[in-house]
């Protein structure tokens, strides 16, 4: 297949264009804002499960102060009831040592659960402080997620702005080359490599590896227009006179 120098150039261009489009994809996807928002992001919802597993603890906690204040109150009230019973007057012997004991009982079961209600409510304030923290913590994260996607966005606007020059550029040079060409070119890029490359003395441009001298004998010896191919790698190699690296 033949080709004019100028269409060969325009195919060095476009390889070139072709090589920073896949940087420019290759970056996008390894960016430090994108890392740094991926990081904060994670700790953001680690902050947020240790928040919602304390307030879950505080709930249940919550319910146990409630359930202790309803079983003192009861007991306050069967007191009451008993010493109103003995106040009376109304009461023989017996009933009088039955009352006596349960008033024992009960004040005894009040002070157990005065105690179990005291040790809820000081953890429930730890749990509380934890909560205050965490929640302070997640605050902060959060104006730290929003910088970090600020930055990503502005990141990614960059690359967006260099890929559409870049791919304007390419639609530009796409369209002026012979189409037998561009389809040829075409065909090489989708096995996954360069679809071109310069001849870069003894070395292929597009696969770096360096042509043996009987073949660079006979590609040499090729017409300018005539196109030839890297033994290689199959990249159509452009031996195009004053290309710089």
């Amino acid at each position: 297949m033949k080709a004019e120098v100028a269409q060969q150039l325009s195919l060095l261009e476009l390889s070139k264009l072709d090589a920073e489009l896949s940087r420019i994809a290759h970056r996008a996807g390894h960016l430090p804002q994108r890392e740094a928002l991926e990081r904060i992001q994670a700790e953001h919802n680690a902050a947020g499960d240790r928040l919602g597993a304390l307030r879950i603890a505080l709930e249940d906690l919550d319910a146990q102060v409630s359930r202790f204040e309803a079983e003192i109150e009861a007991v306050r009230q069967r007191e009451d009831r008993d010493r109103a019973m003995l106040k009376s007057g109304a009461t023989d012997a017996k009933q009088l040592s039955d009352l006596q004991h349960e008033l024992d009982t009960l004040l005894r079961r009040q002070t157990s659960l005065e105690d179990s209600l005291l040790e809820v409510m000081e953890r429930r304030e730890e749990l509380q402080a934890q909560a205050a923290s965490e929640e302070g913590a997640l605050e902060a994260l959060r104006s730290e997620l929003a910088a970090a996607q600020q930055a990503l966005d502005a990141a990614l606007a960059e690359i967006d702005e260099d890929r559409q020059a870049r791919s304007s550029r390419r639609d530009t040079l796409t369209a002026a080359l012979d189409p037998a060409l561009s389809a040829l070119y075409e065909r090489q890029r989708a096995g996954g490599g360069p679809g071109a490359g310069p001849l870069l003395g003894h070395r292929c441009g597009a696969c770096r590896i360096e042509i043996g001298r009987g073949e660079l004998s006979r590609i040499s010896a090729a017409p300018e227009d005539e196109l030839v191919r890297c033994p290689e790698c199959g990249a159509i190699l452009l031996r195009v006179k004053g290309f710089e690296k």
